[in-house]
């Protein structure tokens, strides 16, 4: 059951890690005739992701379980500069990111959708999930969307932050 967080925990954020499949996108992969794989990203959520940045002073990162080289360009194109890929251990891997971006686990936030996700939610200040992630991880996250994953999930994330830290609709520029 999600719950509203409170302002200051939202205040406190200084770092959203996304996981990527079913978090970024809706989790489905398509294959080209020739093996090539593509993935499909809300323009809204990548949208929200850079007001985040830009108006709430908040740093972002990725953590995929799978390989990152499909994720690289659309990061890139979002200045999201930490992408981690082929990570098994989410647990260790958010602490790891956590460390190099020098912000504490207790000022982090992480969305994810699977069981593999649960170490990381467990050891961030505020777990998150999309309206579709698995029953286990709904069950245990502090807040989920009313969307679903690579359908506005993450923007909805967005939003909450950025009306606790600056403001929504962000201003003006």
């Amino acid at each position: 059951m999600s719950r509203r967080p409170t302002r200051a925990l939202l205040q406190r954020i200084r770092l959203v890690v996304l996981d990527v499949d079913g978090t970024l996108t809706d989790g489905r992969l398509y294959y080209g005739k020739d093996g090539e794989a593509f993935k499909a990203f809300d323009v809204r959520d990548g949208h929200g992701l850079r007001l985040l940045q830009m108006h709430g002073g908040v740093k972002l990162a990725a953590l995929t379980g799978r390989r990152a080289d499909l994720v690289l360009q659309r990061c890139r194109e979002l200045s999201i500069d930490h992408v981690v890929g082929q990570s098994r251990a989410k647990g260790p891997a958010i602490e790891a990111i956590c460390a190099e971006l020098n912000v504490p686990l207790s000022d982090t936030a992480y969305m994810g959708d699977d069981v593999n996700d649960l170490p990381a939610l467990r050891r961030v200040a505020f777990s998150c999930a999309p309206a579709d992630a698995a029953d286990e991880v709904l069950k245990e996250a502090a807040w989920v969307s009313t969307r679903a994953a690579g359908r506005g999930a993450v923007r909805e994330l967005c939003e909450l932050l950025l009306a606790a830290k600056a403001s929504w609709p962000p201003p003006e520029e």
